[in-house]
C-alpha cells in the first residue's frame, strides 16, 4: 500500500489512499460518511489489536486547526464509537503531540485529522498505531481491506464512550524541555530572538510557549491557529517571503516555520534567507552527533546527501529507507539510532519518539547555535551542502514498469535502487524518480554540482512523456 489508490467518494470525487493516510477535498470526496466509515474499519483494527495485547480499546484523536476540522473529528469520532473504541479527544495540536499521546497513555491508537502541507480544502485521516507511530503497509492493508468490506457495528451496549483530554500540550512541551540535548540553560543564556510562523496552523498551540520556556524573545507571524492559511502550508522557501522580511525587519537571530500539522521545521537565517528544510536535518544530526549520538542516522532516498557526509565525518554510518515517515522511524528503531529524519525538514529523536516533530527540531537547532556560540547562517555556510533540484509532475497513472531501463542512460555508471520508484546514485550526483504517496504527482529530485538542472530534465523526459504534462 505504499503507492496511492484511487476511491469513489460519495460526492463524485476521489479519495487518496496511501500509507500516508486517506485524503480527500472536504464535501467532494472527503464527506462525513466516508470518514466515519473508514475511522469505524481502523477502529476495529485497533480494537482487535489491543485484545490481542489484553490492553483497552482506547483511541486518542487530534486535529489541526483547518475549519473543517472539527466536523471531521466529530464524523471520525462517531467511527470510533461506532466500532466500540473509547475516543479520547485532545483537540487542536500538532500530530507528533498526538503520537506522543498514545505513548504516554498507552492508547490502542490515534487519528490525526490533517492534510499536513495540502491546501485548506483539503483534510485526511492519518492512521497511527499502538507504538505511537504510523501504520506499517501491512497493517494499513488490513484496515482497508476491513473498509471494503464494510457494513459491521457495535451493538448498542458495545458503543464505545467519548471523553476530553486537555494535557497532551503540556506533556509534550515537559518531554523536549527535559531531553539531555537540549540545553534549556544555554538557550536561555543566549536569549536569542525568533521570529515564528506558524501559518495560522497547529502550531500556535505549542510552539510559541515552548520557545517561551526557553528563554526566547518570540515574534509572532500568523500565530493564530484558525486554519485560515495567509501563505501555503508548505513551509518551502517559495512560501517563507514574509518570514523573511520579518526576520530582516526586526534583527532576528533566525526565523522557523511549521507546517499546519507541525512536523515540518523551515529554517530562515538571521540574514533573511529562508534556507530549504533539507538544512534542518543536517544541522539536528551535527548537533546530536557531536553530543555522542550512535548511529545509524536514517533518512530515505530523497534527502540530501548532507547528513549523510555529516555522519560519515563522525564516523557513523547511514541507512537510507523508501520516502514515508513510518519507514525511516520503523528502520530507526530496529537499529537503535538517535536520529533520523526527512529532507521536508523532518526530524526524529529516539530519545523522545519514532515521529517527525517540529518543535522538537526547533529545540535542537537553538541547542546547537548555543552551544556553538555561531549565528545559524555561519551553521549553515559550514553545511556540506551541493545544488539540489526537486521537481513535481502531474501523473496520468502507474510509472512505467521499465521505469529503470529508462532512466539507465540518465547517470552512466550509477547504482541503482528500485526500493521505491528509481535512484540512482554516483559519487558526484544521484537522481531519485518516484511517485508520491500524497498527490497524484511524479517527484523527480536530484543532487549534483552545477548540471543538476539539466540532470533532473534529462531523468523526468526518460520518465515518459505521457506522465509528464508538458511542465518541468
Amino acid at each position: 500500500m505504499d503507492q496511492n489508490q484511487s476511491f469513489p467518494g460519495d460526492s463524485g470525487g476521489h479519495l487518496m489512499v496511501s500509507i500516508s493516510g486517506i485524503r480527500g477535498v472536504v464535501g467532494e470526496s472527503l464527506t462525513p460518511p466516508a470518514i466515519e466509515g473508514f475511522a469505524r474499519a481502523f477502529g476495529f483494527w485497533a480494537a482487535e489489536e489491543a485484545a490481542l495485547r489484553g490492553r483497552p480499546a482506547t483511541i486518542v484523536i487530534g486535529r489541526d486547526s483547518r475549519p473543517t476540522g472539527a466536523m471531521v473529528c466529530a464524523a471520525a469520532s462517531a467511527g470510533l464509537m461506532a466500532a466500540g473504541c473509547e475516543v479520547i479527544d485532545i483537540g487542536l495540536a500538532p500530530t507528533p503531540t498526538i503520537m506522543l499521546r498514545v505513548e504516554t497513555l498507552g492508547a490502542a491508537g490515534a487519528l490525526a485529522i490533517t492534510a499536513s502541507h495540502n491546501p485548506a480544502q483539503w483534510n485526511a485521516l492519518k492512521l497511527i498505531g499502538p507504538r505511537g507511530m504510523f501504520l506499517l503497509p501491512r497493517e494499513a492493508s488490513d484496515v482497508l481491506h476491513r473498509h471494503r468490506v464494510g457494513g459491521r457495528f457495535a451493538p448498542w451496549n458495545g458503543v464505545g464512550g467519548y471523553r476530553c483530554d486537555s494535557g497532551a500540550i503540556e506533556d509534550h512541551i515537559e518531554r523536549i524541555l527535559a531531553l539531555d540535548r537540549v540545553d534549556v540553560e544555554g538557550v536561555k543564556a543566549a536569549a536569542p530572538k525568533v521570529v515564528l510562523d506558524c501559518g495560522r496552523g497547529a502550531g500556535g498551540v505549542l510552539s510559541p510557549e515552548l520557545l517561551a520556556r526557553l528563554g526566547c524573545e518570540v515574534v509572532g507571524l500568523d500565530l493564530e491557529p484558525d486554519g485560515h492559511f495567509t501563505r501555503n502550508p508548505e513551509p518551502i522557501p517559495e512560501n517563507l517571503d514574509g518570514l523573511c522580511r520579518k526576520v530582516r525587519e526586526v534583527g532576528a537571530d533566525i526565523g522557523l516555520a511549521h507546517d499546519a500539522d507541525v512536523d515540518r521545521l523551515a529554517i530562515v537565517t538571521d540574514e533573511g534567507v529562508a534556507v530549504g528544510e533539507e538544512c534542518t536535518l543536517a544541522l539536528a544530526v551535527r548537533h546530536v552527533l557531536e553530543l555522542g549520538g550512535e548511529g545509524p542516522v536514517v533518512t530515505n532516498l530523497s534527502t540530501s546527501s548532507m547528513a549523510e557526509q555529516i555522519a560519515r565525518d563522525h564516523g557513523v554510518g547511514t541507512e537510507r529507507t523508501p520516502v514515508g515517515e513510518i519507514h525511516v522511524a520503523e528502520a530507526l528503531r530496529a537499529s537503535r539510532g538517535s536520529i533520523g529524519g526527512e529532507g521536508n525538514g523532518g526530524v526524529i529523536l529516539s530519545e523522545l519518539h519514532y515521529t517527525r516533530d517540529a518543535p522538537l527540531a526547533a529545540a535542537l537547532v537553538l541547542s546547537l547555535m548555543a552551544r556553538t556560540g555561531e549565528k545559524i547562517s555561519a551553521l549553515v555556510d559550514s553545511l556540506p551542502r551541493r545544488p539540489m533540484v526537486k521537481r513535481a509532475f502531474p501523473l496520468g497513472g502507474a510509472p512505467p514498469v521499465d521505469l529503470a531501463d529508462r532512466l539507465a542512460h540518465v547517470l552512466p555508471g550509477a547504482k541503482v535502487d528500485t526500493v521505491d520508484g528509481v535512484r540512482l546514485t554516483t559519487d558526484e550526483a544521484w537522481v531519485h524518480v518516484r511517485a508520491s504517496n500524497t498527490e497524484p504527482i511524479l517527484r523527480v529530485i536530484g543532487e549534483a554540482g552545477a548540471q543538476v538542472e539539466e540532470l533532473v530534465r534529462k531523468a523526468a523526459r526518460a520518465a515518459g512523456a505521457t506522465l509528464i504534462a508538458n511542465r518541468e
